[in-house]
């Protein structure tokens, strides 16, 4: 059994909870890790699911999330909570057109928050250690500006301590490789080919 909790925009007076992009990017993220752990057939569950090499763990959860944003299936998801509406090819063309505005912040951040992760697990000796000090030196070296910030501040990063990604959290910016060539080959057959 898989489960998928998640933690979205509360509805607010009249209006139901709606999902912004990102949040749906979020659910189709999330429910590629269910699928991966429901469809995955092996005889020895140590291996199965999330439990495969940190290298390979986000691509299933990280090429779900291009069906999030493909025109054909926004169609079958992304209508006007009052009027049913479905979303026009205009609106659609102008994600698109938006897609990309500030990867290079985005790419940037996850690449400090993969050294942070790094440079953390290289040190020999925590006495007396000022992790807030030592993120700001790391964020120095790195030459990150300020208008770049960790998504997870290092006091509260919990993903390299508590959540099996300790020396591993750069598999998000190598699951982004696999993931875009994985969807290239459900693109030139029909995003919606089984055999694929």
């Amino acid at each position: 059994m898989v489960v998928n909790v998640c933690n979205f925009t509360r509805p607010s007076g009249d209006v139901p909870a709606l999902l912004n992009i990102d949040e749906t990017r979020t659910l189709f993220h999330e429910f590629g890790h269910g699928l991966h752990g429901m469809l995955t057939k092996t005889q020895y569950p140590s291996v199965s699911g999330p439990n495969v090499a940190r290298d390979f763990v986000e691509l299933p959860s990280q090429i779900m999330e291009h069906w999030a944003v493909e025109p054909e299936v926004m169609k079958m998801y992304a209508h006007h909570y009052k009027t049913g509406e479905v979303i026009p090819d205009s609106l659609i063309a102008k994600m698109q057109a938006a897609a990309d505005f500030n990867s290079g912040f985005e790419t940037v951040e996850l690449v400090g928050a993969a050294m942070l992760d790094i440079q953390l697990h290289m040190q020999e000796n925590y006495d007396n250690f000022d992790v807030v000090n030592f993120e700001n030196q790391i964020t120095k070296k790195i030459g990150m500006i300020p208008q770049i910030t960790y998504r997870y501040r290092a006091p509260y990063f919990s993903h390299i301590f508590n959540g099996g990604y300790a020396v591993g959290y750069y598999s998000y910016l190598w699951a982004e490789v696999l993931d875009a060539d994985g969807f290239e080959a459900f693109k030139e057959k029909g995003i919606f080919d089984q055999a694929t």
